[in-house]
């Protein structure tokens, strides 16, 4: 294992000047660059037991240079794929610390909103507030210090649309909505300013904003591309026919082209990249999908890599420099549901919210099965049963093994769907079962909208 290159440029920042400790071993009284350098070919398990010999080698060994590489490979420590840290208030080794709950699936579940009508809402997450929509409207809310409750009157609430909101997209300090009622709505902020435009024939299905232009798909079997500047609002750019239902949507992080996700009713692939601005096909993403394998959330990663999931119960991981037929990793939803939609830290984990019984999974890119994760209490037995395709007391189920012409396999076939259960967090119990329409999450929480309720999963403080 090589160790990271520690700069004395980066050791002056990360260090200040402090006294070696006056007695010990003389390996304590060597530079502290030499003692980085030793320490950081050590583990997590070796890092916390050194740090428990004095104090001088607590605060030693709680130097970020120490865990950056430790943090690298953890699920959901805030660095990028490419080494970036996203958090940078945050100490490393507090983070890391953390990153261990996400892996183990210890969390506390709660619900911090509920509504009396069934919605399909949509949120987003920005700095300290809370986006969410409900019916026509899209409400903010204020979190509080530690991340795990709200305070429960909004702050401010954002009109407009004559039907639901379907989608919305913060940017730019405008959110930009896509609604039921066929129009694109553009509200700021940070004052009162709002204006919708009729956009589509049909319900906008999706929107997303970046760099000045806007992007919505549609019921009405199009795309359109529309400029944000305040005097072209409204103004379509470009009108693209995909022959099919637009379900998602997404820009090129570099401008230059956007993502569809379609229905997948007609003979071409669900998943196709335009040109932003032209309009033109650039190409087709895979060539295997059966029909109806609609794309119902998509996302770019990077220039070059995206994901994009649906009712086919597959994430896929699309690398364009490699090729555009095939998919480089999939991830296949154990029990079958649609995926509704999908998060990523931008390095090794990912999030799904399934069809069903409100589930949230949790994967390690780096393998194929989904993570090993705990379930709230009382939720186990009825979900087995009910995936399972019983409805039945634990004797009743008992007993149908024990009666059963094959006792063994009857049983072999009860443990794999507990098994797999174990795998997911369902957030709703009998008889309520909901889509995880929406979910986000940040290195502390989990959040998931779901028809009644806003729910999560803290795992700073399980």
């Amino acid at each position: 294992m090589s160790a990271p290159r520690l700069g004395s440029e980066a050791v002056a920042a990360a260090l200040e000047p402090a006294p070696g400790p006056a007695a010990g071993p003389a390996l304590w009284r060597l530079p502290e660059e030499l003692l980085l350098l030793v320490c950081s070919y050590l583990d997590v398990r070796a890092l916390g037991r050194l740090a428990q010999v004095c104090r001088w080698l607590r605060r030693f060994t709680s130097c970020d240079l120490l865990w950056r590489r430790i943090a690298r490979a953890s699920l959901n420590s805030g660095f990028t794929r490419l080494g970036t840290d996203l958090m940078t208030s945050i100490p490393v080794k507090e983070r890391v610390k953390v990153s261990q709950n996400w892996r183990l699936g210890r969390c506390r579940e709660g619900i911090l909103l509920k509504w009396r009508c069934s919605q399909m809402p949509w949120m987003q997450l920005e700095d300290d507030s809370l986006y969410i929509s409900q019916a026509n409207f899209i409400l903010t809310y204020q979190f509080r210090p530690d991340g795990a409750s709200l305070n429960r009157r909004p702050f401010r609430v954002f009109p407009g649309h004559d039907e639901d909101v379907c989608h919305f997209v913060l940017a730019n300090s405008h959110i930009i909505s896509a609604g039921g009622d066929g129009k694109i709505g553009i509200h700021k902020i940070h004052n009162t300013f709002t204006v919708k435009y009729s956009a589509h024939e049909q319900e906008v299905n999706c929107v997303d904003c970046k760099g000045g232009i806007i992007v919505s798909g549609s019921r009405d079997r199009t795309a359109k591309v529309w400029p944000l500047a305040s005097g072209q609002l409204g103004q379509c750019l470009h009108t693209i026919q995909t022959e099919d239902r637009v379900w998602s949507i997404a820009i090129s992080p570099l401008l230059s082209s956007f993502v569809t996700g379609t229905a997948c009713c007609g003979h071409f692939s669900p998943l196709r990249i335009w040109d932003l601005n032209s309009g033109q096909l650039i190409t087709h993403l895979g060539c295997d999908f059966p029909p109806g394998a609609g794309v119902l959330d998509v996302m770019y990663e990077s220039p070059s890599t995206l994901l994009s999931c649906g009712y086919d119960t597959y994430v896929r991981y699309w690398d364009l420099r490699t090729s555009a037929r095939k998919c480089v990793m999939a991830w296949e939803e154990p029990h079958d549901s649609t995926l509704y939609c999908l998060q990523t830290d931008g390095n090794h984990l990912l999030a799904t919210g399934s069809s069903y019984y409100g589930v949230v999974r949790l994967w390690d890119r780096r393998q194929r099965a989904c993570l090993h994760v705990s379930v709230p209490p009382g939720s186990c037995l009825w979900d087995v049963r009910t995936h399972y395709g019983l409805h039945l007391s634990v004797g009743d189920m008992a007993k149908d093994v024990l009666e059963s012409e094959n006792p063994i396999s009857h049983l072999e076939s009860v443990h794999h769907y507990c098994t797999l259960l174990f795998q997911a967090f369902p957030l709703t119990s009998t008889p309520l079962s909901s889509p995880v329409y929406c979910l986000r999450f940040t290195t502390k929480h989990l959040y998931a909208a779901l028809s009644y309720n806003l729910h999560i999963l803290d795992f700073q403080n399980p």
